[in-house]
C-alpha cells in the first residue's frame, strides 16, 4: 500500500498541476511513479522528471546500455517497480532475457560485448563500493568515451533517487502483481 497517493487534480496547487502537465507533455507522456512523492515539492518534481527525461532518452548510450545500467541499479536497491518497468524496457531495447535473469539473481551475466561489460562492471562496482578503480575507469572511458562515462554515472545517480523514492514511499507495483526480486532483508 503506497504511503503517498497522487493528489486529486482539484486538490493540487498550480505548481503541482504545472509539473504534472509538463511531464505528460514530455517524452514519457505520463507522470512517472516517483513524481507522486516529488510533488510534495513541485520544483523537485519538475526538475527531477526533466533530468530523468534527459538521462533516459538523450544520452550517447544506446537504449540497451541505459536499461542495463538501470536494471543493475534497480537490483542493487531491490526496487520492484523500477525493476518491472525497466525489465520491460530492456527487453524492448533488445536485452537478452538471460542477462536480465542473471542480474535478478545477483549472478554475473554473460554479456554480448565489451561495451555492455563496461556498463555492467562500472555500474555494479560503483553501486557496491562507491568508487571506480583506475583500471575499470580506463576501460569504461575506452569503451564508452568520457561523455558516456559521465552519462552512465548520471543515469545511476538518477535511478538511485528513483529507487529510493519508490522504496521509501512504497510506490509502484499494484497489489495484483507479485514482485520478481527476492528481498530477504525486508519484511
Amino acid at each position: 500500500m503506497p504511503r503517498l497517493d497522487m493528489p486529486p487534480e482539484e486538490a493540487m496547487t498550480p505548481e503541482q498541476k504545472a509539473a504534472c502537465a509538463e511531464a505528460i507533455a514530455g517524452i514519457r507522456g505520463r507522470v512517472p511513479a516517483p513524481m507522486i512523492a516529488w510533488l510534495q515539492n513541485p520544483e523537485l518534481a519538475e526538475r527531477a522528471q526533466k533530468l530523468g527525461e534527459l538521462l533516459r532518452y538523450r544520452t550517447t548510450l544506446e537504449p540497451h546500455l541505459s536499461e542495463l545500467a538501470i536494471l543493475v541499479c534497480a537490483r542493487h536497491w531491490t526496487s520492484h517497480h523500477e525493476w518491472a518497468a525497466h525489465k520491460r524496457e530492456g527487453l524492448k531495447a533488445g536485452m537478452d532475457p538471460e542477462v536480465i535473469a542473471a542480474i535478478a539473481a545477483r549472478r554475473p551475466p554473460r554479456l554480448r560485448d565489451a561495451r555492455e561489460q563496461a556498463v555492467f562492471d562500472v555500474a555494479s562496482t560503483l553501486l557496491s563500493t562507491a568508487r571506480v578503480p583506475p583500471p575499470l575507469y580506463a576501460r569504461g572511458v575506452a569503451e564508452l568515451g568520457e561523455r558516456g562515462m559521465v552519462e552512465l554515472v548520471g543515469i545511476l545517480g538518477y535511478y538511485c533517487l528513483v529507487a529510493l523514492t519508490l522504496n521509501a514511499f512504497e510506490l509502484g507495483l499494484p497489489g495484483s502483481i507479485a514482485p520478481e526480486l527476492e528481498d530477504p532483508e525486508y519484511r
